[in-house]
């Protein structure tokens, strides 16, 4: 009897040993956190942030040393083609562009008096010099027939000779004259000359005088933005000084270094959405037009250039933004939660999946890549319960699934831009 008990005792203590063992090393199922895979939309987007910026500056400065009289701009200010925005004291050329007038008037009026006075008089005075010629001429023939009859001395002669050649004398003098004031001639070229001279005068007056007078280009596609006021009244304007810089609001863009391992998505004609970080809830279209050749080494960067067509009246040059360019979208795709899927970056993407109680390493392909969401072209079905890499679970493990509380976004939805 004794030994009876004994041998139950034994028994009784084996049983127990073997269930601790059982129990030690008999595999623990796990309870992880899971995603499920579902059929809906995707967006692929690449999200970078740029600066707002366009394509000419426009630098406003003085041609002519002068203190300044008036600036009729603020920083901020919006002006239109051909707008006064600052004045010179200008009483000094306004003065040379008078004296620059009158020496025209004079000018004009010496090719006047040339023409109506000085001219016809000449041609007078050549008509009177010919008759006079021809009165001596006829004098000088008369007396030397009277000195060979005898009725005068040869003196006569001598004093008649004289007088035609003095009327002679006249004629050439009076037809230079009337050949000076004619057309091509000396007197004519040099008061043609000097109104020349005098126009020339009045227009580097007048450009002295335009220069007192600083305008926005009559060159601007519409209006510019004052973007710095370097000037007030009273201070001294030097050439090469910049007293005024606008930024010419025909053309908006912006300038976005984007990483490079993104290179592969990005095309011109890609549409995005941006957002200014001084106004969160305000969005704006834009449009990718340029992806640069190369990357910057030093950044690992590429940079990529938008065009806002329509920019809102709050962008201002060098502001801060957000911009989300999308790269692909579909309609109906197998997405899953982006976390779920191990080695996204590698050529060979996989999952940890659920199957029988177990989880399951299973190669995938990958297609569009959203905001924390990820296509899955193939591997997996709908439905499928996925483990998230950070869970504690490895191939071959038995797991429970427990799905994640927070459901997981599928589409493109950053903060402050999409919706």
């Amino acid at each position: 009897m004794p030994a009876l008990k004994l041998t139950r005792q034994r028994l009784l203590i084996a049983v127990v040993v073997v269930a601790v063992i059982a129990l030690v090393l008999w595999p623990r199922t796990k309870t992880v956190e899971v995603v499920t895979v579902a059929r809906g939309p995707i967006v692929q987007s690449v999200v970078a942030t740029g600066r707002v910026t366009t394509p000419t500056r426009i630098e406003i400065g003085a041609q002519v040393t002068g203190t300044v009289e008036t600036v009729t701009v603020r920083e901020g200010d919006l002006v239109k083609p051909g707008q006064l925005l600052v004045t010179l004291r200008d009483d000094e050329a306004r003065a040379a562009q008078v004296q620059a007038k009158a020496a025209l008037v004079e000018a004009r009026a010496k090719i006047t008096q040339l023409d109506r006075v000085a001219g016809p008089m000449a041609d007078q005075a050549v008509r009177q010099a010919e008759a006079n010629l021809r009165v001596a001429e006829a004098e000088y023939v008369r007396s030397e027939a009277l000195v060979a009859q005898g009725f005068y001395s040869g003196s006569k002669a001598d004093d008649a000779a004289r007088n035609r050649d003095t009327a002679r004398a006249a004629l050439l003098s009076a037809r230079a004259q009337a050949e000076g004031n004619a057309k091509g001639g000396a007197e004519r070229a040099l008061a043609e000359a000097r109104l020349i001279q005098a126009e020339a005068a009045l227009k580097a007056a007048q450009a002295r005088l335009d220069n007192q007078r600083l305008t926005a280009p009559d060159t601007l596609t519409q209006a510019a933005r004052v973007l710095t006021r370097t000037v007030e009244p009273g201070t001294t304007a030097q050439p090469g000084k910049v007293l005024l810089t606008l930024a010419d609001q025909g053309e908006t863009r912006i300038y976005a270094d984007v990483d490079e391992k993104n290179l592969r998505y990005l095309a011109p004609g890609a549409k995005a959405v941006g957002v200014a970080d001084a106004y969160p809830g305000e969005r704006f279209d834009a449009e990718v037009i340029y992806v640069a050749p190369s990357i910057d080494p030093k950044k690992g960067t590429v940079e990529v250039r938008l065009v806002v067509p329509k920019p809102p009246a709050f962008l201002r040059p060098d502001m801060t933004v957000s911009v989300e360019m999308v790269t692909g979208r579909k309609d109906d795709a197998l997405v899953v939660a982006s976390d779920a899927v191990r080695g996204a970056d590698t050529q060979q993407p996989w999952v940890l999946a659920i199957q029988d109680g177990r989880a399951v390493k299973v190669p995938v392909v990958l297609g569009l890549k959203g905001v924390g969401s990820s296509e899955i072209v193939s591997g997996v079905a709908a439905g499928d319960a996925l483990v998230v890499a950070q869970a504690p679970a490895g191939p071959g493990e038995r797991v429970r699934g427990k799905p994640r509380n927070e459901e997981t976004k599928r589409n493109f939805d950053v903060p402050g831009l999409s919706r």
